[in-house]
């Protein structure tokens, strides 16, 4: 199995660059005038590349489009507190030949969410007030990738059976049933609806939790 871990994130780079000033030079009281520059000819030069094909064995591997998701409330009612957010885009890719790939080997992408702490100390969020809708952005032209069914609160009815639990176990974002027979596609992407129910007598503040999603294979 492959798992994935969120890299460092890089210190900032800072580039300073001097910019000179054209300067007049003063020789004997009066100023030195630049001439303009005559073009006494040209020619032009072909350049090329030539990539070979990468060597090293192909990789699975899974990338993120960004670190956080805000939560906003949206969709309340005199009952319950929604707050709604998106999960950045989750691309899952594959430069392995389908003979690199194991065979009846198939990849799948997991979240777990951890229970939301109270900036101020406040009384903490369940992992289970918080649910999810995934979708596809790019699911390659074979149609063999597919996204997990929704996810609801706690606080929901079910929509399917058993599916008002939130992100408390590993849930289904996406997945294939077979890599090798998708591999030639190489890239695909996923999203989803996030949402936070809560009771309405929950404490104000900053709240915060880790949604952790894994690659596997």
């Amino acid at each position: 199995m492959h798992t994935y871990s969120s890299p460092r994130r890089s210190a900032p780079l800072r580039i300073t660059a001097a910019v000179l000033g054209a300067a007049v030079l003063a020789v004997g009281g009066g100023a030195l005038a630049a001439t303009a520059a005559e073009e006494q000819g040209e020619g032009d030069v072909d350049v090329t590349v030539d990539i070979a094909p990468v060597e090293q064995p192909g990789v699975l591997a899974m990338s993120i489009a960004g670190t956080t998701a805000a939560l906003t409330e949206s969709g309340s009612t005199a009952l319950t507190r929604q707050f709604v957010g998106s999960l950045p885009r989750v691309t899952v890719t594959d430069t392995r030949t389908s003979a690199e790939i194991p065979d009846g080997a198939y990849w799948y992408v997991l979240g777990t969410a951890s229970d939301f702490v109270g900036s101020a100390g406040q009384p903490g969020i369940t992992a289970g007030h918080l649910g999810w809708r995934p979708s596809l952005v790019d699911g390659g032209a074979s149609g063999l990738v597919a996204v997990g069914d929704e996810v609801m609160t706690e606080l929901d009815e079910e929509t399917l059976p058993g599916n008002d639990v939130g992100l408390v176990d590993e849930e289904l974002l996406a997945m294939t049933a077979d890599s090798a027979e998708i591999a030639t596609e190489g890239r695909w992407t996923a999203e989803a609806e996030l949402f936070l129910k809560t009771d309405v007598a929950v404490s104000p503040g900053e709240y915060t939790s880790v949604l952790t999603l894994s690659l596997f294979e």
